[in-house]
């Protein structure tokens, strides 16, 4: 047990003090070459005038750069290795029991984040370019929402074929077996969980969320006994702490896609590892809320002849445009994320 808790607890200590370690390196050549947006979003996801978000991010004048998820990855990535070559080349009782990557718990989250950041790193060199073409927009979305869904497919074949899971739990009901469907559904799930990836758009709101997401699902995991996938999570909680160290108010940098990208993603997974995805929702609650808001307000500006729900979305930003200081904002939605990861633990635990 003592040693369990070492386990988790130890990488996780050292992959926030190695997020720290990395970001003055990366924010100089962050800073030095410019890595920030060079004008504000000017268009909705409905090809409408966003005023009122333009003026909110304001990017051309913050100048704040992107790519503070290397951070994140980075450090996860760092700590992994770190816990399990010694495994490889040292093997003994004391290695092999701190390495947490493991094929049955850990194999697939850990490459679902480093492959979905990576990508989401792409999309950020091109958002933060100066010339023609994709440079200086980024990935299409309807190209990034593909490669979320090609990822989704292998997870899904992975869960389905290799590990024989075609069922999730309903909470205080059982198992319900879904057969080919689980495919399917498991994409839905990654999608929805992406498209969450909207909540960062205040400087320390998705930092702050993410890693009480990350932590919730450390508890899950630890007190399912998924120890290697305890330690994973944990982790990437540490790291993203790092991140969040810089990130609060005035933000050094913001995570955008090449954190957001594969932290969403790999969540997915563990949702899935830990046969909790139907709790998600509500561990993840200020994601989908976030989400949800800006669906609600494009199906209300196309059936209600332009009107909106909110003076604009995502949700968050609605509090700024009523007057709320950002950092009020950012406040009580990390206790909204607390609250609700508290109680999604609890459901997941005891049904």
């Amino acid at each position: 047990m003592i040693l369990d808790v070492v386990k988790v607890f130890a990488p996780t200590a050292f992959a926030f003090f190695i997020g720290i370690a990395i970001t003055p390196l990366l924010t100089h050549y962050l800073y030095k070459y410019k890595a920030w947006k060079k004008q504000s979003v000017q268009l909705s996801l409905d090809g409408r005038a966003a005023p009122i978000s333009a003026a909110l991010h304001n990017d051309e004048v913050k100048k704040t750069p992107r790519m503070g998820g290397v951070v994140i990855w980075g450090s996860v990535l760092f700590t992994t290795l770190l816990a399990y070559l010694p495994s490889l080349f040292m093997p003994d009782a004391f290695t092999e029991k701190m390495n947490f990557l493991s094929r049955n718990q850990t194999w697939l989250p850990f490459f679902t984040l480093i492959a979905a950041s990576l990508i989401g790193l792409v999309d950020d060199l091109l958002v933060v370019g100066n010339k023609g073409g994709y440079i200086g927009k980024g990935l299409p979305l309807s190209l990034r929402i593909g490669l979320v869904l090609l990822i989704g497919l292998v997870g899904a074949w992975w869960f389905y074929a290799k590990l024989g899971v075609s069922s999730v739990g309903v909470p205080f009901y059982g198992e319900l077996n879904l057969g080919l469907f689980f495919i399917p559904f498991f994409m839905l799930v990654m999608l929805a969980l992406f498209s969450g990836g909207v909540i960062d758009g205040i400087d320390g709101l998705s930092g702050g969320i993410m890693a009480t997401i990350w932590s919730a699902y450390a508890g899950i995991a630890f007190f399912q006994n998924q120890i290697d996938l305890a330690a994973f999570c944990a982790v990437v909680a540490g790291a993203i702490l790092a991140f969040l160290w810089f990130n609060i108010p005035p933000a050094r940098f913001y995570m955008s896609e090449t954190g957001m990208l594969g932290l969403t993603t790999a969540l997915a997974v563990v949702a899935f590892l830990t046969d909790s995805v139907l709790v998600l929702p509500i561990i993840a609650f200020p994601l989908f809320v976030a989400s949800g808001s800006v669906i609600v307000q494009m199906l209300s500006k196309k059936f209600r002849n332009g009107k909106k729900v909110f003076l604009v979305a995502p949700v968050h930003h609605h509090f700024e445009a009523l007057g709320w200081p950002s950092y009020k904002v950012t406040m009580r939605f990390w206790v909204i994320s607390v609250v609700a990861a508290i109680v999604g633990m609890i459901i997941a635990l005891v049904s």
